[in-house]
């Protein structure tokens, strides 16, 4: 059985991969250290929900949102049914879990590291460059993480008849969904590049 005709398999594939990427090049480089480990563990899953979180939402702004208006203004066209009722629910499981699993594994890394509170202090406290980055980068999430939890995904319930509600609340609530993932789309570039920055020279 090819472990690619299925995404569970296809998944397991890659992390099994990876894993012996990981040992071959830790038992190369220096012996096993637990902390290091552990680090290394919580940063890999912060990244690979972040790819997730952050894909799904180029996805919904430069491919799902345009892709509906134009099918809407066809009307000889199939319409937009096969999106809202099949591909948006889903996607929009994967987009919001995966939004709580990075900002959880993040914070935890900063925890590791010791530098938690002094990166949502930005690094006033201290005058820790690093702190500052990468807490510039943490509070743009924690405002990302907001919006997706209070603000696109109980709209979206409402847009996607999850949720009952009139014409004129699901416009309302389309706007507000539209909004906030437009503002994460936008907050996504400077907090990207001050989480890389943060590794890097701390350039933003």
């Amino acid at each position: 059985m090819n472990p690619l005709d299925k995404i569970t398999g296809t998944i397991v594939a890659g992390l099994a991969i990876a894993i012996v990427i990981a040992v071959v090049n830790s038992m190369a480089a220096q012996p096993f250290a637990m902390g290091t480990g552990l680090k290394g563990i919580v940063i890999w899953l912060h990244v690979g929900a972040g790819v997730a979180w952050i894909g799904l939402l180029y996805y919904f702004n430069f491919v799902q949102v345009p892709s509906i208006a134009q099918a809407n203004a066809d009307e000889d066209g199939p319409g937009p049914a096969a999106i809202t009722k099949y591909v948006a629910p889903r996607a929009l499981l994967w987009f919001r879990w995966a939004a709580l699993v990075t900002w959880i594994t993040g914070a935890t890394y900063l925890y590791l590291n010791g530098v938690l509170g002094d990166a949502f202090e930005l690094g006033m406290r201290t005058g820790n460059p690093y702190a500052t980055t990468i807490g510039i980068g943490a509070w743009m999430g924690t405002i990302m993480l907001f919006n997706v939890w209070v603000l696109i995904w109980p709209n979206q319930k409402k847009v996607l008849g999850i949720v009952e509600a009139t014409a004129e609340e699901k416009a309302k609530a389309a706007r507000t969904a539209f909004l906030a993932s437009r503002t994460n789309t936008m907050l996504s570039i400077p907090m990207l590049m001050s989480m890389v920055g943060a590794g890097h020279g701390f350039l933003m």
